[in-house]
């Protein structure tokens, strides 16, 4: 194979996991929220094996499925963007990223407060669009930056852009990304800016500080050996950049998806990685159902033609990083399988069942693209190449 699409649906988990009563998930599934509505229209997805999945048990299932179909398991312990898309490349994180339930002790606001000159506001678990209705004014008035967290290992930055230039509130983040080590090593530093009047609106230029992967992943290798790896939407900030060779740090669904067609037609060799964040962002979340189900209705028209448009020598994989049911309760990711959907002219249509590691993705992908290398995972090569 010459060019993979790895396109990830941010938090299209497809069944809770074995242990998901342990992450305060059980019963999460967030395809069968979306199916409920009675609005998802998902033809592209349901003839690539969508339905005929393994546990699920939503839709019609093909009686000939046209691509390569199974689900995986996380096997970190974990259910945040990071630890899911550094699985996925072959990195397992054996301990989770440290959360904050009571918001983040003393030292670590005293610490940010004097690098940065500006006092805190909330530092409590939140919702991104309350905190800014509760606490936006005195932001305003103050210049005090609203810091807030949520079940993840996050710690976000909320600023008004008229009163925080956004560079500014970016540069903010990264001095927060230097005092957040040790215990207090979250996986992402993330600015939230806002604008407009009161409540406020939460404007695109979102930008994620993470962690960088503690070894070297499927995109490392794949850079050094002289492919290309392209990182569209959050790829490049969350692997804080380490093996991206090209990026396009843009994000939204239909903004990422016409990024990926402009790539389709270009030349070149390697990996193309796709992160399309409003499933998670817009509509996980913000425990929206049916705007859930029309996303996924605009990605599988849009897949269509991607998929016709495709060379003898591509292969795209559609997969997903964690669950975020928006039928559960809270506002947080749900500890779920993720869907993998493998189509291409050199791919076998073939149910592969359960698997135990995101990293199979990524071993799977080095091995089609004949590049040796070592991560955590174990290809499925052999079983779905004509």
């Amino acid at each position: 194979m010459e060019r993979v699409f790895l396109i990830v649906l941010d938090s299209f988990g497809v069944g809770e996991m074995p242990d998901a009563a342990d992450f305060g998930d059980k019963g999460a599934d967030t395809l069968r929220s979306c199916f409920e509505t009675g609005t998802l229209n998902v033809p592209n997805m349901a003839r690539l094996g969508l339905f005929n999945i393994d546990g699920v048990t939503v839709g019609e299932k093909t009686a000939a499925p046209e691509g390569a179909y199974l689900r995986i398991a996380e096997r970190s312990k974990g259910k945040d963007t990071t630890t899911g898309h550094w699985e996925i490349a072959g990195c397992v994180s054996e301990r989770p990223f440290p959360t904050f339930p009571n918001g983040f002790p003393p030292e670590v606001i005293e610490k940010f407060e004097r690098a940065t000159g500006r006092k805190v506001l909330c530092n409590l678990p939140y919702s991104g669009t309350k905190v800014i209705a509760d606490y936006g004014r005195e932001h305003v008035e103050t210049g005090a930056l609203i810091v807030y967290t949520s079940a993840d290992s996050v710690f976000q930055i909320a600023a008004h852009e008229d009163v925080v230039p956004v560079e500014q509130l970016y540069e903010y983040c990264r001095i927060a990304r230097e005092i957040l080590t040790g215990d207090y090593a979250v996986g992402r530093v993330i600015a939230r800016p806002f604008e407009g009047e009161h409540p406020y609106t939460r404007t695109p230029r979102r930008h994620d500080f993470s962690l960088t992967p503690p070894r070297d992943t499927m995109l490392d290798i794949l850079s050094r050996s002289g492919k290309d790896v392209i990182g569209i939407g959050k790829i490049y900030d969350i692997f804080a950049g380490k093996g991206v060779v090209h990026c396009d740090r843009r994000i939204g669904n239909t903004t990422d998806m016409e990024i990926t067609s402009e790539y389709q037609k270009r030349d070149w060799s390697g990996l193309c990685f796709t992160n399309l964040v409003d499933f998670d962002m817009q509509y996980g979340h913000r425990r929206d159902p049916l705007g859930y189900a029309a996303a996924l209705n605009e990605f599988d028209k849009w897949l269509g033609g991607f998929m016709s448009e495709m060379r003898s020598k591509d292969v795209v994989i559609l997969t997903a990083d964690h669950g975020c049911d928006p039928c559960h309760s809270g506002t947080d990711h749900t500890r779920e399988h993720i869907p993998v959907l493998i189509c291409g002219k050199g791919i076998k249509p073939v149910d592969l069942g359960t698997r135990g590691c995101f990293g199979d993705i990524g071993a799977t992908i080095l091995e089609l693209l004949d590049v040796s290398g070592d991560v955590d995972g174990e290809s499925f090569a052999a079983k779905i190449v004509r």
